[in-house]
């Protein structure tokens, strides 16, 4: 919680941390414009906020649920509780700032972070990939379907996805089989 205090002041910057940034992006990168690289610093700037939150929550679910008695539920509950508060306090430090300011926004982006964590702190990572996995495929799946109907009616060329469409359905059905007849205890992603 220091660390992420002391990433509040005006070392971290937005000023300070692109004149580190943009000339990291400016080489591996060299052909994108200079506002594809704000975007990209901006987006390096936004993605260390839900990390730095994600590891604060897991952090303190790993605290919880070792040295008291919490159960898995209530620890990644309470874990995620402190994240949020302390993303509150964090940007009310910066705020106070001279060239730092507190933004809503950077709140919610950083519980985003925490909640992440939480989901996968709380279900086990394996549930959350396999929960992850049948709505990304139900996503290609059914959009893909719908995409594809939306292209013969307008007659656009639907391309790859006559081939993805019908591989993310055939996954879908796979799964359904493969899971049919065994007990909820005992299946698999």
């Amino acid at each position: 919680m220091v660390v992420i205090l002391s990433f509040s002041g005006d070392a971290f910057r937005d000023e300070a941390t692109k004149s580190v940034v943009r000339p990291l992006l400016e080489a591996l990168i060299p052909w994108a414009s200079a506002r594809t690289i704000e975007a990209l610093h901006y987006l390096v700037r936004k993605s260390a906020h839900v990390m730095e939150y994600a590891i604060l929550a897991t952090l303190w679910f790993v605290a919880l649920t070792r040295n008291t008695r919490f159960g898995r539920g209530r620890s990644t509950w309470i874990a995620f509780a402190i994240a949020v508060v302390w993303a509150v306090i964090d940007e009310l430090y910066q705020a106070r700032s001279v060239s730092r300011s507190g933004s809503a926004g950077d709140v919610g982006i950083d519980a985003a972070g925490a909640l992440v964590a939480s989901f996968f702190t709380g279900f086990g990572w394996r549930s959350v990939v396999r929960y992850l996995t049948t709505g990304l495929l139900w996503t290609a799946a059914a959009g893909g379907a719908a995409s594809i109907a939306i292209n013969l009616t307008t007659g656009v060329p639907s391309g790859i996805l006559w081939v993805t469409v019908p591989m993310a359905t055939a996954l879908l059905v796979w799964r359904w089989r493969r899971n049919l007849g065994r007990p909820p205890n005992v299946r698999r992603a």
